[in-house]
């Protein structure tokens, strides 16, 4: 199922605002010299049918109505095509321009650009107790200790998720009155949907309870995203200035992502915003334009867990910045050293493939077969990305100059649908450029 353009492979061709000329790599079969390697000649044809067969299967399959994908290398995007629909009502077609709700990709694309730079400055210590910057913890004697580097890395032993919506709904479904009214006021500024507001002290009750919320004393590999709602608060505490005009300021306007940000629907963008969930328990409509994730909602749709939304193209540019680690467009936005120690194995002793916020392949990764890598088994271990609940995936690869970014709304209609995981789209497609690119011997 693709849109009604014309779908001979176009590989869309222009350099990531790095000054660098643009090199139409996928237009025809070319020699490319990168970092030392020649790769193979490509045949854009072949690569374009494995990408639409994969993808067809894929909306066939009801994975996801739709979907993008762009790749770029060697700082040039050489591939960006969408494919499908927004719904599979087969009415609005995917864009290369719409803007995606990222989910978990926000983790890496908003606040930890913020915890590199106050890390680089000093501001913030990877290895003093993450209570000395959120004092609470100080008094939570199975919390006091825990590192900043274990917190992201995920080996604090943190609880995973806190469902905080069932503390603001009654058992039939309704709203608990002191929590979420239909109109705003004083007490009920953060809107959290079309006629849905939150009581503007409610994050304070998402704190405590974070604070409260147990730890498990066998400190292995457990993903956690709760201090990702702790984060912004951090943020704009160490800063003085509101946590998403501080992302913005320092990070997506020097790259140009005019699009990362958080509440498209009070914004103007010309872009189509696509949809995610048929919610069912909450809003009781389509989610659309508003941040998918429940959490992040009842926060007003700004925070470190989830909430961002942007295009592929803007997603590709702060993972250019990350790939040249720190630089971008000749400017260092993020100390180098710092960003290498983010993109690092921390706990391999421990079986734990994470860096610092960024997800990493698995260990062993390239010894693996398709199905079961993560992602694909010819990454370097020296990638790095993350990947979205509701469908997203962003990875770059610094030893192959290659930066990976996929696109769809997997939970539309409901987040029960997860055949995206079960017939490993992602990583195959990855796969895909991959072995296009095979140097030669």
């Amino acid at each position: 199922m693709k849109n009604n353009r014309s779908y001979m492979l176009k590989a869309i061709y222009f350099s990531l605002s790095l000054g660098l000329c643009c090199n139409p790599i996928l237009g025809q079969k070319a020699n490319i010299s990168l970092t030392g390697k020649t790769y193979q000649k490509i045949d854009s044809l072949d690569v374009y049918h494995k990408i639409d067969s994969i993808i067809t299967n894929g909306i066939k399959h009801e994975a996801f109505p739709g979907a993008q994908v762009l790749v770029a290398l060697n700082d040039t995007i050489i591939f960006h095509e969408a494919f499908g629909y927004h719904t599979y009502d087969s009415i609005q077609h995917v864009a290369l321009d719409d803007l995606y709700d990222l989910a978990s990709v926000t983790k890496i694309t908003g606040p930890l650009p913020a915890i590199m730079k106050l890390v680089g400055e000093g501001k913030l210590d990877l290895d003093v107790p993450f209570s000395t910057y959120w004092k609470p913890w100080k008094r939570r004697k199975d919390k006091k200790d825990i590192t900043l580097r274990e917190i992201l890395a995920h080996q604090a032993g943190l609880q995973p998720y806190i469902v905080f919506l069932n503390k603001t709904l009654k058992k039939n479904g309704r709203f608990k009155n002191r929590f979420l009214r239909k109109s705003r006021s004083n007490r009920f500024e953060k809107q959290a949907f079309d006629s849905i507001y939150v009581k503007t002290r409610f994050n304070r009750k998402m704190y405590r309870m974070i604070n409260r919320s147990k730890v498990s004393e066998d400190k292995t590999y457990r993903y956690s995203g709760l201090t990702f709602l702790l984060f912004p608060k951090i943020i704009t505490d160490l800063t003085g200035v509101p946590y998403e005009q501080y992302i913005i300021e320092n990070f997506y306007e020097p790259i140009g992502a005019k699009t990362l940000g958080f509440l498209p629907s009070t914004k103007n963008y010309p872009n189509h915003i696509v949809p995610t969930e048929m919610d069912t328990i909450y809003r009781h409509t389509l989610t659309k334009g508003w941040v998918h994730d429940e959490n992040a909602s009842l926060l007003g749709g700004i925070s470190g867990n989830a909430g961002l939304f942007g295009t592929a193209e803007d997603l590709a540019k702060i993972m250019q910045m990350y790939l040249q680690y720190g630089s971008y467009n000749g400017k260092q936005i993020l100390p180098e050293e710092v960003v290498k120690e983010f993109t690092t194995v921390q706990f391999p002793e421990n079986d734990n493939r994470r860096g610092l916020g960024f997800d990493k392949s698995l260990l062993g990764n390239d010894t693996l077969a398709l199905n079961d890598a993560y992602p694909a088994p010819e990454v370097s271990p020296e990638s790095f990305g993350h990947s979205g609940f509701t469908g997203t995936f962003v990875w770059a690869d610094p030893e192959n100059q290659l930066v990976y970014i996929f696109l769809s709304n997997r939970v539309y209609p409901n987040r029960e649908h997860r055949q995206l995981y079960e017939l490993n789209i992602r990583s195959a497609i990855q796969q895909v450029f991959y072995k296009a690119l095979e140097p030669q011997l």
